[in-house]
């Protein structure tokens, strides 16, 4: 018998809203969605003690990280160096505060608070609850806007396009850092979404019978977006995390569109213009991100200009396209192919934030060529319009429901079911 009245062993899947009923898992396993692949949960072994010990090395890891100088530059006889914080440091000076503001943010703020918030949490320590379900709401809803590895791979193609000018060399914070992205990026990963929020407060009880196998829109069921809890469609507030909801997101294709056109608009100016300033010597020299690109190209560091390439124009452009596809098809055009959708959106949600890896280069580039009359990069308005157009991008990616396209497969397959009826 299928029917049951517990929703604790039963999930509505957040990218197609099937209901799943989840089997009892084994450590090291995780149940994934039967229609669309998504991993709903995992089970990990110790699921108290691993997130704590990578939390705490990898908290451990960026405080030595600030300490110590990062990296170093030597050019006919000047040395230049610099550490991790005096690089939004250069921003500030510079009058592109923006540019420093989003350094601290994404780089060292939000991870270090998601895992802080990590040890508050799995460790169950003594707070109010209204503190750990905000603590909760925080953390799944900042971690993917953490960008430490993103900044790190900008470092070394900084490295890259530095050593035609002189010597590039580490500083004694280098590899603490390196471990504090592997570290926090595992920290993140051995935390479980519902585990977690089974922890902090059971599962609401919803009086009406569950049916495996069927979307939650046609049980007049809906998932709360942030503590996975099933509750009745017409209830707004989710009774275990607070969290307004609604069976799909409101204005969903709205919002994604306009996010879409204000990034289009700013995407083209962040192309045209300048995103750095060469001073070599006295001279001046304005520099583009396609520009930059070529330069790579002539001077014969083919992998890093692809990188760049990839990453700042063939991926903010591939993901815009995308994000309007996805829009055109949950219109109701197109051939209401959901499994097709799901994957662009997967992709389009994985990417977008690798777009910032340019962003992250100018800001190394900026602080550590400072050296008087000789040379020195200054970054230019072109990467505050880039910066802007990666994080709208990010937001549409976000306001986007993929529900939506899986809900035209099930109104294609009703719709065939009533004519064979017939």
């Amino acid at each position: 018998m299928c029917a049951t009245h517990h929703p604790s062993s039963h999930i509505l899947c957040p990218q197609c809203d099937l209901l799943v009923a989840l089997p009892a898992l084994q450590d090291g396993h995780k149940a994934a969605c039967p229609r669309c692949g998504t991993t709903l949960v995992t089970q990990w072994e110790s699921p108290r003690q691993r997130p704590t010990a990578y939390a705490i090395a990898a908290l451990f890891m960026l405080l030595l990280a600030n300490l110590f100088p990062f990296i170093n530059m030597k050019v006919a006889g000047i040395t230049s160096e610099v550490t991790l914080l005096e690089i939004p440091g250069v921003m500030f000076s510079e009058d592109y505060s923006s540019l420093g503001a989003f350094f601290m943010l994404f780089v060292q703020a939000v991870p270090a608070l998601c895992l802080l918030s990590i040890l508050l949490l799995v460790n169950q320590v003594n707070l109010p609850d209204r503190l750990k379900r905000g603590l909760a709401r925080l953390l799944f809803q900042l971690k993917s806007w953490g960008m430490a590895e993103i900044f790190l791979a900008g470092v070394l193609v900084s490295f890259v396009k530095l050593m035609a000018y002189g010597d590039i060399g580490v500083g004694s914070s280098f590899l603490p850092w390196c471990l504090f992205c592997l570290l926090q990026l595992r920290a993140f990963q051995c935390v479980d979404r519902r585990w977690l929020w089974d922890d902090i407060a059971p599962m609401p009880v919803i009086d009406q019978t569950l049916k495996p196998g069927v979307a939650g829109i046609n049980q007049g069921l809906r998932s709360c977006p942030c503590c996975t809890a099933i509750v009745p469609a017409d209830q707004l507030i989710c009774p275990r995390c607070e969290t307004k909801g609604y069976i799909r997101k409101r204005h969903s294709l709205q919002w994604t569109i306009a996010l879409l056109l204000t990034s289009i608009m700013l995407y083209l100016p962040a192309n045209l213009l300048p995103i750095m300033v060469t001073e070599l010597l006295g001279s001046k020299y304005p520099s583009t991100i396609l520009a930059g690109v070529i330069l790579l190209w002539n001077e014969g560091s083919f992998p890093v200009a692809m990188v760049i390439f990839i990453a700042s124009i063939m991926v903010p452009t591939l993901k815009m396209l995308a994000i309007a596809w996805l829009c055109w098809d949950a219109k109701g055009h197109g051939d209401r192919d959901s499994e097709r959708m799901h994957l662009i959106y997967e992709v389009v949600e994985f990417v977008g934030r690798w777009s910032m890896i340019d962003v992250f280069v100018i800001a190394v580039l900026s602080a550590l060529v400072r050296m008087g009359a000789l040379m020195n990069i200054y970054p230019a308005i072109g990467a505050i319009m880039f910066a802007f157009v990666v994080i709208l991008t990010m937001f549409a990616a976000m306001t986007f429901d993929p529900r939506l396209s899986w809900d035209r497969a099930s109104d294609s397959t009703h719709e065939e079911s009533s004519e064979h009826g017939k």
